[in-house]
């Protein structure tokens, strides 16, 4: 497997950072999470005045097998189709990064079509959408070593342009089922909690989609290897943010984590490296079942709760400003010090 060098977070400026956070002008604690993000933020930058720099999303896309078995209700088109979308600047994603100032990047992981040239869509493409796991593996252990490389490879591409705070999105008809065996896997969750509408089933589709969910686990006769279950089970759009995520936190990028696709990565991506944990940051706590219980097993503090089940990296660019606000905080407010101001607390 790709090999990545993450250091965990030197915490020995701590104290001093703390010390500026409780001087500024403001009882202490005033600021909720505002203080706390603005810690992560130095504690990751290793600095007492941290800055967020050219924020960029990557939406990773890529097609999967399990699609045949009725457990979306998207069809398998339209991953080609918001694709293209995507690149015309009319979806979601298209406004929010143009509101918060990222640059938005999309990448063909796996898409089952073939994307012309032209457009501006990074290709990174593995194959034609990932096997049906069902039957078998949806990818190999190499194809997923191989989406690590390739996920990498691209933060490696951002980073060269100044970005220091990133975040991730996909886009994948049917790509909840494999996230929810994911969550099932690495956290023990019982399935059925891991399971959720996607992008709209009814409730019979939803037990539908545990009935499938359910045989393709008991179907899997692997080795049982942490490796080879992420990729039997995995997404190359899935398996290409995690390498996405591990090279930015060996870089020291600031990781905004999108939804339940993304959190699910990071879940991943922890297990393989566990330091990569205290360079995330997570955006929002959406609506997908299983969603809120992911973020409880990680111990994570979302900072919106806005209903949000679109992926694509919205949630995490929706958060951004916050996170911008907790920075400007630690740089911008005075300390009761330096304006001669009686502390009050």
């Amino acid at each position: 497997m790709k090999n990545f060098h993450i250091l965990p977070l030197n915490d020995d400026l701590r104290p001093a950072l703390q010390n500026k956070i409780d001087n500024l002008t403001k009882p202490k604690g005033s600021l909720g999470l505002l203080e706390e993000f603005a810690l992560k933020v130095g504690l990751i930058q290793n600095s007492l005045s941290p800055q967020l720099r050219k924020p960029h999303n990557i939406l990773f896309a890529a097609d999967h097998g399990i699609i045949e078995e009725g457990v979306s209700v998207s069809p398998k088109e339209v991953t080609w189709q918001q694709l293209g979308h995507f690149s015309k600047g009319g979806a979601g994603i298209n406004f929010l990064c143009r509101q918060h100032g990222f640059e938005l990047v999309l990448v063909d992981a796996g898409v089952d079509y073939d994307i012309p040239a032209g457009h501006g869509i990074i290709d990174k493409k593995i194959r034609k959408s990932t096997s049906n796991f069902l039957y078998g593996p949806a990818m190999t252990v190499e194809e997923f070593n191989l989406c690590l490389e390739r996920g990498a490879d691209v933060v490696s591409e951002v980073a060269l342009k100044g970005c220091n705070v990133i975040s991730f999105g996909e886009m994948g008809s049917g790509n909840t089922s494999a996230a929810s065996i994911w969550m099932h896997l690495l956290t023990g969750v019982p399935l059925p909690r891991c399971i959720g509408a996607g992008a709209g089933l009814d409730t019979p589709g939803i037990r539908h989609k545990l009935n499938v969910l359910s045989k393709a686990l008991a179907n899997y006769d692997g080795s049982g290897a942490l490796e080879e279950k992420l990729a039997w089970f995995g997404g190359f759009e899935l398996a290409m943010a995690v390498g996405a995520m591990l090279k930015a936190a060996e870089l020291g990028m600031v990781i905004i984590v999108d939804g339940f696709l993304m959190t699910a990565c990071m879940l991943a991506a922890s297990v393989l490296y566990p330091e990569v944990g205290q360079y995330a940051v997570y955006g929002h706590q959406g609506d997908e079942s299983g969603h809120k219980l992911m973020l409880e097993y990680l111990k994570a503090k979302p900072l919106l709760r806005l209903g949000l089940r679109l992926g694509e990296g919205s949630g995490a660019v929706c958060a951004y400003p916050i996170l911008e606000s907790a920075v400007r905080m630690i740089n911008e407010m005075d300390s009761f010090e330096a304006v001669k101001v009686t502390k009050y607390f």
